[in-house]
């Protein structure tokens, strides 16, 4: 079974799946789907597997991308993607740990279901044109337009995350005894000054419905919510970054990805829904 392609590319489908939808349960839906026009197609007319199968879970992530959107739009507070828990090794390629962080998960949500598309396969997993234009459904030319289009798109709002891992985790460290400690000033010098938290509560769990911009407002807002809580913050890994993950006796974890830029905190996502925390307890297989 193990030189079955499906069973051997199948973490590449999952993360092409998750880069398209942000989410690790429509993810798995859509390799499902997958998995199922595979179990039908006669085998001897495929040259090429990979390609196969990448142009399938794409048209499967893409009509299931139209329907979320949809449902999206009437999100209580603000979206975010499901974070994963991911092995540190997935740090190491550098490229897919900065395509698959909650921060571009988080821009890519900004593009057209087609744009999102082409971006991922085009940026993140370099497929050639003629493969993307089979699986969206244009020409090549019109694909090279669009992948031109979410680029420039993308570029203008992407953080600027290529900084030393070491550095990334020293401010993740020294954010989680400041929050640990429920310390203001310690918090205020990590944090770049126009900080901004984003939580997302979905209308379940308790969360500011709106962004939280600036150094002391944030850190006036976190060392509070430290004063009235007994937790526990640990540092983990999400989406290929250093993150961290706090316990509250009772309730359910809150996963909080960071983006660090010269070595202060940028972005602060907080994940408080319990309908997104079911991928951290088990490492996720992200792989291109």
């Amino acid at each position: 079974m193990s030189d079955d392609p499906f069973v051997t590319h199948r973490g590449l489908l999952f993360t092409v799946a998750y880069e398209m939808l942000g989410s690790a349960a429509d993810a798995e839906d859509v390799v499902q789907e997958t998995w199922l026009r595979w179990a039908d197609v006669d085998r001897s007319e495929i040259r090429d597997p990979r390609a196969y199968l990448v142009r399938v879970v794409t048209r499967q992530a893409l009509n299931r991308l139209r329907t979320v959107s949809r449902r999206r739009e009437e999100y209580i507070g603000e979206w975010l993607p499901e974070p994963l828990l991911t092995a540190p090794d997935v740090a190491e390629d550098i490229e897919l740990a900065e395509n698959v962080s909650i921060a571009m998960l988080t821009v890519l949500e900004t593009l057209g279901p087609v744009e999102r598309a082409v971006f991922v396969l085009h940026e993140v997993f370099e497929t050639p044109y003629p493969e993307i234009a089979e699986a969206v459904g244009k020409t090549p030319a019109a694909v090279r337009q669009i992948a031109h289009r979410a680029r420039e798109h993308v570029g203008a709002r992407r953080p600027r995350m290529r900084v030393d891992r070491d550095q990334q985790q020293a401010a993740v460290e020294k954010f989680l005894a400041a929050v640990s400690n429920g310390d203001v000033q310690a918090l205020v010098e990590v944090l770049a000054p126009d900080v901004v938290v984003i939580a997302d509560g979905g209308g379940i769990a308790t969360a500011a419905r709106k962004p939280i911009v600036g150094a002391t407002r944030v850190a006036t807002f976190l060392a509070r919510s430290a004063g009235i809580t007994n937790f526990v913050a640990t540092a983990t890994w999400l989406n290929g970054m250093p993150a961290a993950r706090i316990d509250v006796p009772g309730t359910t974890p809150t996963a909080v990805s960071l983006v660090v830029e010269d070595g202060r905190i940028t972005r602060i996502y907080a994940v408080r829904n319990p309908h997104k925390l079911g991928g951290l307890d088990t490492v996720t297989e992200l792989r291109r």
